[in-house]
């Protein structure tokens, strides 16, 4: 123990031999175990949040629990799901004062994590399972309707996330259930598509380990995910990874990532080598630093913020347990231009800090994220329990 981060150091030597490998891989790769230690979000400590000049964040709402995945209605109800108690709140802010009332539990199912709301339905996903609702005055959600009962088990990535596409099908994220191994399952690691019935299901597209957040760009209806990378390959590898996601395309995982690095734990099936497996793969449009956790994410086509964001994208940043130094413990901004992702660079960062004794603590670990009706923000804060606010007005809430 060193404070209150726990900290370990592997170096794993690994030996690969294949029909297809002549000579055994020999890698060694040195692996950190950091887990910064939690820390209560304090007045002071939501005051030292960076967000860029003009914007602020303040608490929506606290008491929370554990909250996961938001989606926002245009009438500014938003409803936020708990996985580990199976529920769904929704939240109000009916006085219009920045903070949300107290929350009302207006859906239970074991293991609830993915939302989208669609108009007046609400779509809900658990593990195996994605129901429907309507939508009821005062935001209260109807009768869930089950639409589909068998999706894949969980396995490591149990955490589906569901959205309605351009197209008004349903796109259901299905993680791995490994760190890296070869599925037997076809549907783990991918992204299906489905009808809003939930019939004439499909493999949109694969080899994706475990993209949580993913959405659609609001000018040119492009699909973009970031995908969770690799563990154990070293502080630096696997970076986490922006993917443009096409219909019957692969993106390499388990055995291809990056640049066309092959992951020295796997050989692809029937003889195929790494080589032709890069050749098969789609690589990432861009890349961030590995082991930071990407969540939700939503791009932004509001009015409350400078109209240079229109187009780009956030993404909620859990944070690492598999670095040193950590990463994640942020929001970040994805950058487009001309419908294109140019940049990944941080937009609220804070959270996580050094300690004076060489360790590390966290103020908070971001899961959901949401726009509100009214342009704004909404940030989920699992550790703390807590929906924070980010919202944007010229020569106010700057900050350092």
């Amino acid at each position: 123990m060193r404070g209150t981060a726990f900290l370990l150091s592997a170096i794993v030597g690994m030996t690969v031999a294949t029909a297809a490998q002549k000579t055994p891989a020999d890698v060694q790769i040195t692996g950190h175990i950091v887990k910064p230690a939690p820390q209560p979000m304090s007045d002071a400590a939501l005051s030292g949040l960076r967000l860029p000049p003009g914007f602020d964040i303040r608490r929506f709402a606290d008491g929370l629990g554990h909250p996961r995945m938001i989606a926002a209605a245009g009438d500014g109800a938003v409803y936020v799901t708990r996985r580990d108690t199976g529920d769904v709140l929704l939240l109000t802010d009916r006085d219009g004062d920045g903070r949300a009332e107290k929350p009302v539990i207006v859906a239970r199912r074991p293991q609830m994590h993915g939302i989208a709301v669609d108009g007046s339905q609400v779509y809900l996903v658990t593990v195996k399972e994605v129901f429907v609702s309507e939508r009821q005055a005062g935001g209260s959600l109807g009768p869930l309707r089950r639409i589909i009962d068998d999706l894949p088990d969980g396995g490591q990535h149990a955490d589906r996330t569901i959205a309605v596409g351009p197209d008004g099908y349903l796109y259901i994220s299905v993680g791995s259930t490994c760190n890296a191994c070869p599925e037997t399952g076809p549907e783990h690691a991918t992204i299906l598509r489905a009808a809003r019935d939930g019939s004439a299901r499909t493999i949109y597209a694969s080899g994706l380990r475990n993209t949580i957040g993913f959405g659609w760009h609001p000018a040119t209806k492009a699909l973009f995910g970031m995908d969770h990378g690799i563990d154990w390959l070293g502080d630096d590898d696997q970076p986490e990874e922006l993917n443009q996601i096409s219909r019957h395309a692969q993106y390499g995982w388990p055995y291809i990532y990056a640049d066309g690095k092959g992951n020295p734990q796997d050989e692809p099936p029937g003889g195929i080598s790494m080589e032709q497996w890069a050749r098969m793969s789609q690589p990432p449009v861009l890349t961030y630093t590995a082991h930071a956790a990407p969540m939700q994410m939503v791009f932004y086509d509001g009015s409350q913020f400078p109209a240079e964001y229109r187009g780009d994208a956030f993404v909620a940043m859990h944070g690492s347990w598999n670095r040193r130094p950590p990463s994640g413990y942020e929001v970040v901004r994805i950058r487009f231009s001309g419908g294109r992702p140019t940049a990944i660079e941080p937009f609220v960062s804070g959270f996580l800090m050094q300690q004076a004794d060489g360790g590390w603590a966290h103020t908070g670990r971001p899961t959901g994220l949401a726009m509100a009706s009214d342009g704004s923000l909404l940030l989920g804060d699992e550790a703390n329990g807590q929906i924070y606010r980010i919202s944007y007005a010229a020569g106010k809430g700057t900050r350092p």
